[in-house]
């Protein structure tokens, strides 16, 4: 399966679709913690040799090995034993070319976690289809750079027989340049503070840092949203100085500024931002306005240097000096900076897909995308109003109930089947035993929760899909009866599938799905969408017509890689890859990672996305700045 790439090729598409094993039924309960202790000891006396040929004893011959930096500087998801073999191979050939006895052994020092939810235990897993049992625990180890942690998943090949069925390595932090945390906290008075009072109280410093006074920053961040404030925090706690723009005129009015009922469909414990969880007593879902003055708080406390009301005027990258020149215009005036890197941070979305028809011009009535809904009230009087709402994502499905709510007489016109499940029960299935309410502290489940591949990932989606519809049963017959087109995705992965490959195409009902059960917003099915407008409303492509007042295009966004085009310029993105969706590991691409240009990072997705892998964009930054990458 292809899709149109945005630089005019057609890049493949990976579906990743695949079978989970069928493990030996376990007819006496296995000792997990001594099962574990033993598979770990004797992959610590493997790396240990640097001899990964025949790794037989140890891994399934249909395997999966994900590794986040521990290994090689980049996300990788590696299937197969051999090619397992392979992979550590070549990564230990490239590490010990410097100096071997340096870099003696991948990892070290391997241990098993000790305590709380994450030690070695026995799983049923209740999304597989076939009785599949494993053994999982998160462990620690040491790196060639530092200290990580990852998860191991061990599977009975026969009775008694535990090898690893999926595994994975994170690097959690660089050992010559550790975090300032806990007991390496900073000091705080005037004295400990480098070049003591001659410098300045806090207060006065903080003002040079936030202006660049004496300075340049290493890393410019374009965008103050979640994914460029979670990014600036670890960079800045790595010792790295950054500066963040953004356009708008506060922090969080990324947020602030979308449509006026916009709330968080992620439950408070799964939405944290780096270092600084959210307060016992937040709601579970967040009203956009109020997380925007989270975001506003987060920047001051986290001592972030940001610059609003500034925005890109070009950028050039020397690849001999290995920095850029970034003209920024910051309240209408120009500052030249000279940055090492840019980490752009203005959406996982590029530009709003905005198409044009036939006859739109002699339209009588209004026409918008999406991402400029604020209110039903931006249309005067909506009250008795014909409004055509084209998508049924997210933002369609709550433009819609908002457009009903203002009294207009609304139609939703859907072209393929959304994913659909409730918020007050599909959603809390979701994150059930991981970011809850008293459950693991948020590194541990930051670790685990990302810890498969997303094939298998993707794979064991299918059974979860299915237990949220049987208990969403009520609200899907209902959407069917009313004309609504059902879909669970690809291989039926449901929402983990519809975000990682579309990004959309689905919606967490918060209370429009019944307003189309009654009838009171209507549904229109047109597979080949709209033919033409009419000075009245469109022309459907089956000749059918359909009155509008207003119509409103949710019709969704672009590859980022457009937005780098429009803020940087068409000879940087020529340099980018294309980003999200899953490439042929099964890792997504560019994002997080290399992307194709030199000291170039995409930074995005949801607050607990950024949160977690921010982290790893950090330490990469960190590396390249230290010597440890070579870019």
């Amino acid at each position: 399966m292809t899709v149109n790439g945005t630089n005019g090729t057609v890049p493949q598409r990976y579906d990743h679709i695949l079978q989970l094993p069928q493990t030996a039924p376990i007819t006496t309960p296995p000792n997990a913690w001594r099962i574990a202790h033993d598979w770990l000891n004797q992959l610590q006396a493997v790396f240990a040799a640097q001899d990964f040929i025949g790794l037989d004893k140890l891994f399934h011959e249909d395997s999966w090995w994900r590794d986040i930096l521990a290994l090689q500087w980049d996300l990788r998801t590696i299937r197969g034993r051999a090619a397992i073999e392979a992979f550590l191979t070549e990564t230990t050939k490239e590490s010990t070319a410097g100096n071997a006895k340096e870099n003696a052994g991948l990892l070290t020092k391997l241990r098993l976690q000790e305590e709380g939810q994450f030690q070695p235990q026995l799983e049923a897993v209740e999304d597989a289809e076939n009785g599949l049992h494993w053994i999982s625990s998160l462990f620690h180890y040491e790196t060639r750079v530092g200290h990580g942690s990852g998860v191991l998943r061990l599977t009975q090949e026969q009775p008694g027989q535990w090898k690893a069925y999926a595994v994975y390595t994170t690097l959690q932090g660089l050992r010559d340049f550790p975090e300032p945390l806990d007991a390496c906290r900073p000091y705080g008075t005037i004295d400990s503070m480098p070049g003591g009072l001659a410098q300045g109280t806090w207060a006065e410093r903080r003002a040079r840092q936030v202006d660049f006074t004496d300075s340049e920053p290493q890393v410019l961040v374009i965008g103050a949203g979640q994914a460029g404030l979670n990014v600036s925090a670890r960079m800045q706690q790595l010792g790295l100085s950054v500066l963040v723009v953004d356009k708008n005129d506060r922090i969080g009015d990324n947020w602030r500024n979308r449509y006026r009922t916009l709330v968080t469909h992620d439950p408070a414990e799964f939405t944290h931002m780096a270092y600084l969880p959210f307060p016992k007593n937040w709601p579970q879902f967040t009203p956009k306005d109020k997380l925007g003055d989270w975001f506003e708080a987060y920047a001051s406390l986290m001592e972030l240097n940001v610059w609003t009301k500034t925005k890109v005027g070009s950028a050039v990258f020397d690849d001999a000096a290995k920095s850029w020149t970034v003209e920024l215009v910051r309240n209408g005036t120009a500052r030249t900076v000279k940055p090492r890197h840019v980490v752009f941070c203005t959406g996982h979305a590029g530009e709003p897909k905005v198409p044009s028809f036939p006859g739109q011009a002699d339209f009588k009535g209004v026409v918008y995308h999406g991402s400029q809904h604020e209110d039903a009230a931006q249309t005067k009087d909506p009250k008795g109003k014909k409004v055509v709402v084209v998508g049924t994502g997210n933002s369609g499905h709550d433009i819609a109930e908002n457009f009903y709510e203002s009294g207009a007489d609304v139609t939703m016109l859907q072209r393929r089947g959304t994913y659909v499940l409730s918020l007050d029960k599909g959603v809390f299935m979701l994150h059930a035993g991981m970011h809850e309410d008293g459950g693991s502290p948020t590194e541990q489940c930051d670790v685990v929760g990302e810890s498969l591949p997303y094939p298998v990932m993707l794979a064991l989606c299918r059974g979860m899909t299915k237990r949220i519809a049987a208990a969403d049963q009520p609200l899907l017959d209902g959407l069917a009866r009313a004309g609504f087109q059902l879909d669970r995705g690809v291989d039926g992965g449901g929402i983990a599938r519809q975000y990682f490959t579309r990004g959309g195409g689905y919606y967490v009902d918060v209370g429009c799905s019944q307003l189309i059960i009654d009838g009171k917003i209507k549904v229109r099915q047109s597979a080949d969408g709209i033919a033409r407008f009419t000075p009245n409303g469109l022309v459907l492509a089956d000749g059918s017509e359909l009155e509008a007042d207003v119509v409103v295009l949710a019709t969704g966004y672009d590859n980022m890689k457009t937005t780098v085009s429009k803020v940087l310029g068409d000879k940087v993105a020529a340099r980018c890859k294309d980003v999200w969706d899953l490439d042929a590991e099964g890792e997504l691409q560019a994002m997080w990672r290399p992307s194709g240009h030199p000291h170039f990072w995409y930074m995005g997705g949801n607050l607990a996305l950024c949160r977690i892998y921010s982290k790893y964009v950090a330490l990469q930054i960190k590396a390249v700045e230290e010597g440890l990458i070579k870019q």
